[in-house]
């Protein structure tokens, strides 16, 4: 009886760990709905904050922007002759939708090899230290978010010859998400979590 009840005991901690919750939070325009719902993403963020020196806005208004907080986001896939899927369009994952390269350079830099983009509090650590890369190579202030969207979504190569000022629709994406940084902020203000 007693090693049917530690199998039993095991088979659920184990798909415990297995099973990652990655749906959204209900309410993605209220920061304070968001954290509510997921305490260990304010939790992740404030220590990436206390690490880098990004604003917990800033991550936030970034992870909306690149997977509305879903924790195993992927790019859509690119189809030939409108039908047969050929892969992905591009290798970016998780919540911070890191590429695979980048993500490399990260754990080998900073969060080690068990480090995972579908982990809250990795995705945070990554997108802390390669925000604060901007700043240190660009020169963008931790708390435009609006700039560091740019970099982060064209890389600092392509931020520094100014690729993303030929790509309308990325200069509005840009922008909203400096609006929405600033959104989140008086948000979170107002409820006590900043």
């Amino acid at each position: 009886m007693r090693k049917a009840f530690q199998t039993v005991a095991l088979l659920v901690l184990v798909s415990a760990c297995g099973s990652g919750n990655h749906s959204a939070p209900r309410n993605l325009d209220n920061a304070c709905s968001i954290v509510s719902q997921h305490p260990n993403y304010l939790r992740a963020m404030k220590r990436a904050e206390r690490k880098w020196g990004i604003p917990v806005n800033v991550q936030m208004a970034t992870i909306y922007q690149e997977s509305k907080f879903i924790g195993n986001a992927r790019t859509p896939h690119k189809f030939v002759l409108g039908v047969i899927p050929m892969g992905r369009q591009s290798s970016a994952f998780g919540y911070a939708q890191a590429l695979d390269g980048t993500w490399d350079e990260y754990r080998k830099a900073e969060g080690g090899f068990g480090a995972r983009r579908d982990r809250i509090n990795d995705a945070t650590d990554f997108m802390g230290w390669y925000m604060a890369q901007s700043t240190d190579q660009l020169g963008i202030s931790k708390t435009d978010a609006r700039a560091q969207y740019l970099a982060y979504h064209e890389g600092r190569t392509g931020y520094r010859r100014g690729s993303y000022r030929a790509k309308s629709w990325l200069m509005r994406v840009s922008s909203e998400v400096g609006s929405r940084s600033v959104t989140y902020a008086a948000q979170l203000r107002a409820c006590g979590k900043l």
